[in-house]
């Protein structure tokens, strides 16, 4: 039986829903939507031939929706979803979900109270960067991670409504919803501190740079950075392992693993070199015979509509929820955690 769907929100971001739905999702369809721009809904009904309701209202009384995509700004996502369930209603909303905690618990509090699915759209848990990562670390290529780099930097500014704050904009709620839900799922531990700093470029509204510094229980720090203000960008992905490194230098997932040829091997030479800073013994480079290096695994395609179908087993009994609110509500956490730390200057001691 094919589930169908509709979007409230029918701007850009609702374009790369419909299509990857149409073309790549079995078992689901977009029949309808809402937009508050009349525009946009005559533009949607011509190019895709779903049906336009007048208001939200029409939406929540129709009984052949079975799912709703909520795809507007962030100011708008609880109250928009809270009424979706409330009537009934499967419920998919764009990231970031709330503008806070305290919302988002609302909502999860909502879905449990009709029993109706709500989800986060966590598109970038199949980016193919983050899964080459992570099979790094499940297949044991290297083990033991102690400080794991997650970096997005570019030089573009923020635009639209994401440069308000009003509207839940800025670069920590935009981009780092993304990062942070990877570095929590990569590392399946407790957090027990947050440190973050969070800079706003002159004459801008919102934070345009943030780095978070997250240390779980297991004794690994991992950094987060995005910046839309750099002009010569890290590697994508940077792990520093007992047994070795890797790294990951951009979307198309090039880079390397090196590790010590001889893991016992701890001692390799007693010569000093004389550097342009001086005498050093420590960080002289090791030679490449005491080194192996290993390509990059290969973890399969990069499929974003798998989060789509996950969806549809979910609803259909053939599968569970990858992305779950309790998920979401952690990462919500982890946001706020970096907004005080930013505000007070000091670390944030928690438990998420």
């Amino acid at each position: 039986m094919e589930l169908k769907m509709a979007i409230i929100g029918m701007g850009g971001m609702s374009e790369w829903h419909f299509k990857n739905i149409k073309e790549h999702v079995r078992g689901l369809a977009v029949v309808s939507g809402y937009d508050i721009r009349p525009e946009t809904c005559k533009k949607r009904a011509k190019d895709w031939g779903v049906k336009i309701y007048a208001m939200p209202e029409e939406l929540y009384a129709d009984p052949d929706i079975d799912i709703v995509l909520v795809a507007t700004p962030n100011d708008s996502h609880k109250d928009y979803v809270i009424a979706c369930l409330k009537a009934g209603k499967n419920v998919i909303c764009e990231k970031p979900v709330t503008m806070n905690v305290s919302e988002l618990e609302e909502i999860i509090a909502v879905a449990k109270e009709t029993s109706k699915l709500f989800s986060v759209h966590q598109n970038r848990r199949w980016d193919r960067d983050f899964l080459t990562v992570k099979k790094i670390l499940a297949d044991g290529l290297l083990t033991k991670p102690y400080v794991v780099e997650s970096r997005v930097q570019g030089s573009l500014r923020l635009y639209g409504w994401r440069a308000f704050p009003q509207n839940g904009g800025g670069i920590l709620l935009d981009w780092g919803v993304h990062l942070l839900d990877q570095m929590l799922d990569l590392i399946p531990q407790e957090v027990v501190s947050v440190y973050g700093h969070v800079h706003s470029m002159p004459g801008s509204q919102v934070d345009d740079s943030f780095t978070a510094t997250l240390r779980f229980a297991g004794g690994c720090s991992c950094v987060v950075n995005v910046d839309t203000n750099c002009y010569i960008v890290h590697p994508r992905w940077h792990l520093s392992c007992e047994d070795g490194t890797a790294i990951v230098n951009t979307w198309e997932c090039d880079g390397k693993i090196v590790k010590q040829a001889d893991p016992n091997e701890m001692d390799w030479t007693e010569e000093l070199v004389y550097t342009a800073a001086g005498p050093t013994r420590i960080m002289l480079p090791r030679p490449k015979e005491t080194t192996v290096e290993i390509p990059l695994p290969d973890p399969g395609g990069e499929i974003w509509t798998e989060y789509y179908n996950n969806i549809v087993d979910t609803l259909n009994s053939r599968a569970k929820l990858i992305v779950t609110p309790e998920q979401a509500l952690r990462v919500m956490k982890i946001i706020e955690a970096v907004f005080e730390s930013a505000r007070t200057g000091a670390a944030i001691t928690t438990r998420i």
